[in-house]
């Protein structure tokens, strides 16, 4: 389960425009591009988690908004 959330949060950062924007934003210059990577992570699957809990299709808007 582990190296398939790893892989869906990779594509996602680079083809998602709401995991992407927030890739980019966390690496700073002292960081691990991969502790960006696992809050990458940890917010797929808070925005997934809501999708599953309210039963509603993904939504670029909503999805921004999940995690604030």
């Amino acid at each position: 389960m582990g190296g398939a959330l790893y892989t869906a949060t990779l594509v996602a950062t680079r083809h998602n425009p709401v995991i992407r924007a927030f890739y980019q934003h966390l690496p700073a210059p002292h960081k691990p591009k991969k502790l960006a990577l696992v809050a990458c992570m940890r917010k797929l699957l808070v925005i997934l988690n809501t999708m599953a809990k309210t039963r509603e299709p993904w939504r670029t808007t909503d999805a921004i908004h999940a995690t604030r």
